[in-house]
């Protein structure tokens, strides 16, 4: 006769639980590693349209350099083309020398001008357009990164 006090019932029961309580934990971590999966997935899809978006704001301020690069290269041209032809000429001011004696022609054509100027000569003109193409150069690229930065940071801040 069968009662629950026979040592292979309770064994049974015991087996039984426990038979239950493994499925149960099995399907369980099963759903887990699941919705784990869903969540990583809508992450990387989230973390692919901000990469995405970083990305579009980068070209649009590499075109905005490359344009701004364009134009100033035109300027820069034309100043080079008008020191070569004569047609502009870039001047320093200078001391004027305290023994200078003014003359008649001095005294009349300096009334309204009394800066004391040289003119540089056109290779060391074009020496001095080298240098500050250069230094606008690197200061619309390191406003371009800038302005860049800032565009994605905010555009991460708005994604958190």
């Amino acid at each position: 006769m069968l009662s629950l006090l026979n040592p292979w019932v309770i064994l049974a029961l015991i087996c039984a639980f426990l038979g239950i309580g493994a499925i149960s934990y099995t399907k369980g971590e099963d759903s887990e590693r699941d919705r784990q999966q869903l969540e990583i997935a809508a992450l990387n899809a989230k973390a692919r349209e901000t990469e995405q978006r970083m990305g579009e704001v980068a070209q649009i301020y590499a075109q905005t350099l490359r344009k701004a690069n364009n134009v100033a290269k035109v300027k820069e041209d034309k100043l080079r083309s008008d020191i070569a032809t004569g047609q502009r000429k870039l001047f320093i001011p200078i001391q004027a020398s305290s023994c200078a004696i003014p003359t008649a022609t001095d005294t009349a054509s300096s009334v309204g001008n009394t800066e004391t100027r040289a003119e540089l000569d056109p290779r060391t003109a074009q020496s001095l357009i080298d240098l500050t193409s250069r230094g606008d150069q690197a200061i619309r690229q390191l406003n371009a990164c800038i302005d860049s930065y800032t565009t994605v940071y905010q555009t991460l801040n708005k994604s958190r």
